[in-house]
C-alpha cells in the first residue's frame, strides 16, 4: 500500500502552520484522533478505577485498553505491559528494581551507541551494588557496534546487557537479535530501549530477544508517555518497593500512584490511528499494524535517499555522520565551519523544525569526538518531499 499522505497530514492540525518537521526523533506531531480520545477521557464521566460506577469503569477499561492495545504493538501479553511517565523514568526503575539482586563482583554491559537514558541509570545502580561495568564499542568508521568487544565484555558473571534497538541520533539500529542470543548463553537479561525504533518499525519482543524493552508513544503519534513490555512471568519476579495498600498483582505493582487515564486513552488512539492507515487492510489490530509501518517504512526510505542524495549534493560543507548499512531514517551532520544552532535558527526562520545539540547521546557524541552542536534531521510519517527540499535549500542558504 502507498500511504495517502494527502489523508494522512489531514488529521494533523499542526501542519496547517505552514512548517516543516525534521524534529520526530525527540517527538512526534499529534494527530486529531489521539487529542480528541484524551479530551473524551478527561470531561468523562471519569473517577478512580472501580467496579460499580460508569465514571469509575470508564477508568477501567482506559487501562484495559491501553494494555491490549500495547500488547498488539508489541507482540507481548496484555499483562505484561507497564505504564510509565518516560522511558528515563522506567528505566531508572528497573535498573533499582533489578540491582536488588546483583551482588559485588556481578558485572553488566551497557552501549556506547545509546540514549544517555539507558546508561546512566545501569552506571548509578552498578556503582550503588558494587557492580563491574563493561562495554560495547563503536565502529567509528561504520558507526556501528563492535560487537568483538561486545563478546569480550561477557562473561559467565554477567548480568544484565543494556542496548539500543536504533541509535536516536545516528539511526544505528544493531543486531539486537544476536546480541540477546549471545547475552542468554551466559545467562543474562537483556534490556533494549526501543524508543527510536518503535517509531519505524513494528516491534516483536519476543522477536528481538530482548528481555525488557522500553518505548514512548510520543515518538509515534501519541502522547508523552512510556511503556515497558516484558513477559509477566519475569515481572512476577521482580519485587519493586511499593506502598502496602497498592496492588501486588503484574503489571500494576510496578505503576506507582492513580494512572493517568486520559494519557492512557491517547496511547491507545495512536496505535488505532496506525492500524487505520491503510482503509483496504484487514484482519487483527496487529496485522494491520504490520501493513501500516511496512508502508511507512517504504515512505521514510524513499524520503531519506532523497534527503541524503540532496546532502551529498552540498559537497564538503555538510559531514554526515549516519553511516551504518541498517539504520532508521535519522541523519546528523555536522557543518564545516559553522555552528549548528546557527543552522537550527536559519532554517526556523524558514518555517523548518531541525534541531542542534547532542540529543542525550553522550556515549556516541563522546566516542565518535563529535562537537556539540550537531544538526539532526528525522523524517516521520507525515513528512513530504516538498518538506525535505524545503530542509535542503534552506541548508544551501545558511553555508
Amino acid at each position: 500500500m502507498a500511504i495517502d499522505l494527502t489523508a494522512l497530514r489531514a488529521h494533523f492540525p499542526s501542519l496547517d502552520s505552514g512548517l516543516a518537521f525534521f524534529d520526530g526523533p525527540g517527538g512526534t506531531q499529534t494527530p486529531r484522533p489521539v487529542a480528541d480520545a484524551i479530551a473524551a477521557t478527561l470531561t468523562g464521566p471519569l473517577s478512580n478505577r472501580g467496579t460499580v460506577s460508569p465514571s469509575e469503569l470508564n477508568a477501567e477499561r482506559a487501562v484495559a485498553d491501553f494494555r491490549a492495545a500495547y500488547a498488539d504493538l508489541l507482540h507481548v501479553p496484555a499483562n505484561g505491559v507497564v505504564h510509565g511517565r518516560s522511558a528515563t523514568q522506567l528505566t531508572y526503575d528497573f535498573s533499582r528494581h533489578l540491582a536488588k539482586d546483583w551482588r559485588a563482583g556481578d558485572e553488566i554491559v551497557v552501549s556506547r551507541l545509546d540514549h544517555d537514558a539507558n546508561v546512566r541509570p545501569w552506571l548509578q545502580a552498578a556503582e550503588r551494588a558494587r557492580v563491574t561495568v563493561r562495554w560495547i564499542e563503536i565502529d567509528p568508521e561504520t558507526t556501528e557496534l563492535d560487537l568483538a568487544s561486545f563478546e569480550r565484555a561477557l562473561s559467565p558473571r554477567t548480568r544484565l546487557v543494556a542496548v539500543t534497538a536504533a541509535s536516536n541520533v545516528l539511526g544505528t539500529k544493531p543486531p539486537v537479535r544476536r546480541i540477546a542470543d549471545l547475552a542468554h548463553e551466559v545467562g543474562a537479561l537483556v534490556y533494549v530501549d526501543g524508543v527510536h525504533y518503535a517509531a519505524h518499525h513494528l516491534v516483536d519482543v519476543p522477536a528481538l530477544g530482548a528481555d525488557l524493552f522500553v518505548c514512548s508513544p510520543y515518538k509515534f503519534l501519541g502522547p508523552h508517555c512510556a511503556v515497558l513490555a516484558a513477559a509477566p512471568g519475569l515481572l512476577e519476579t521482580l519485587r519493586p518497593d511499593k506502598l502496602l495498600p497498592s496492588p501486588d498483582t503484574v503489571p500494576e505493582r510496578f505503576e506507582f500512584g492513580t494512572l493517568p487515564y486520559e494519557t492512557l486513552a491517547g496511547a491507545t488512539a495512536a496505535v488505532d490511528f496506525l492500524a487505520a492507515l491503510d482503509p483496504g487492510a484487514a484482519g487483527t489490530r496487529r496485522e494491520r499494524l504490520a501493513y501500516a509501518l511496512d508502508s511507512l517504512h517504504e515512505h521514510e526510505r524513499v524520503l531519506r535517499t532523497r534527503l541524503e542524495d540532496g546532502l551529498r549534493a552540498l559537497g564538503d560543507a555538510v559531514t554526515p555522520h549516519s553511516k551504518a548499512a541498517d539504520r532508521t531514517p535519522t541523519l546528523l551532520m555536522t557543518l564545516d565551519g559553522r555552528d549548528a544552532r546557527e543552522a537550527q535558527a536559519h532554517l526556523a526562520a524558514r518555517g523548518v523544525v531541525a534541531p542542534a545539540g547532542s540529543f542525550y547521546a553522550y556515549e556516541p557524541f563522546a566516542a565518535l569526538k563529535l562537537e556539540d552542536p550537531a544538526l539532526r534531521a528525522g523524517l516521520a510519517p507525515y513528512n513530504t518531499a516538498h518538506d525535505v527540499d524545503r530542509f535542503l535549500d534552506g541548508l544551501a542558504t545558511f553555508l
